[in-house]
């Protein structure tokens, strides 16, 4: 049985005029049109193909090699084109958009507006369908992250004390107002990294690495750049956030603490518009 809305393996049994149907298992032969079998090699009776199962137009299985946006169980930002009495349509880079019901929108949304949504196969139509209601979806497992570890960000909202963001497609966690050293919007996708694991059950976020090997790894990169441009940087602890945050992906306060340690051990001297060397 092919999996809807999924990446499947599927067998070529039988080959058309039109394109070739693939070994469904319970759902039968799938059809995959002419225009999305893969240049090069012919593909032939017995191939195994790595394909995309959705509904077509008339909500008949049909396979493509084209690459969604999202599939099943994910999430993801997309595009509004077009809204009806059904709903809204997303795109989400296949032919036939994505429903999202009007029941399911969380707030108003206008053609053109981007909404982050978590897709499922409706259990009674099976057509696969969005939803911008996404607290049911997550946090529905334990967090066995450990502070420090890097991890995957889709940027949700901003609230008052920050940016929500959902964690590796399973958690909530909150990059805070003093962690967002650079611009952020709904359906960014960041690294980030386990910033605190709160005895409440949610989850402090950062940009940047944290803890004592995160110092380490930057005092090292600006000694490296300081000897690469010659024993002199032109930043400093006065210098604008943004030049600190295009030099080294970090904000203006770890930059501070990291030269300002390599200002204790004696290895660089800092001046209100550069760094240098010993």
């Amino acid at each position: 049985m092919a999996l809807i809305g999924r990446y499947n393996s599927l067998q070529v049994v039988k080959q058309a005029d039109f394109g070739l149907y693939l070994d469904g298992g319970a759902d039968g032969e799938i059809l995959l049109p002419n225009r999305y079998v893969p240049k090069g090699e012919p593909s032939e009776v017995g191939d195994w193909l790595n394909v995309f199962v959705y509904l077509d137009s008339e909500d008949r299985i049909i396979a493509t090699t084209e690459r969604p946006k999202v599939q099943v169980g994910g999430f993801a930002s997309l595009k509004v084109v077009e809204i009806n009495r059904v709903g809204l349509f997303l795109d989400w880079g296949l032919p036939k958009d994505l429903l999202l019901p009007h029941s399911e929108e969380k707030r108003p949304l206008q053609v053109g507006d981007y909404c982050v949504v978590h897709v499922y196969l409706d259990k009674r139509t099976k057509r696969i369908t969005a939803t911008a209601r996404l607290d049911r979806y997550l946090d529905n497992t334990s967090p066995r992250y450990k502070v420090g570890e890097a991890v995957d960000l889709l940027v949700v909202e901003q609230t008052d004390m920050g940016f929500k963001a959902i964690i590796n497609n399973q958690h909530w966690g909150l990059i805070h107002k003093n962690e967002a050293f650079k611009f952020l919007r709904s359906g960014m996708q960041e690294k980030g990294f386990i910033k605190e694991l709160r005895a409440d059950g949610k989850i402090s976020l950062s940009l940047q690495p944290v803890g004592q090997a995160a110092a380490s790894s930057l005092s090292e990169q600006i000694l490296a750049r300081l000897r690469e441009q010659g024993g002199s940087l032109a930043l400093s602890d006065k210098s604008e956030p943004a030049a600190i945050t295009q030099a080294f992906g970090v904000s203006k306060g770890n930059f501070k603490k990291a030269i300002g340690g390599l200002f204790k051990q004696g290895l660089i001297v800092i001046h209100d518009d550069r760094i240098e060397l010993v």
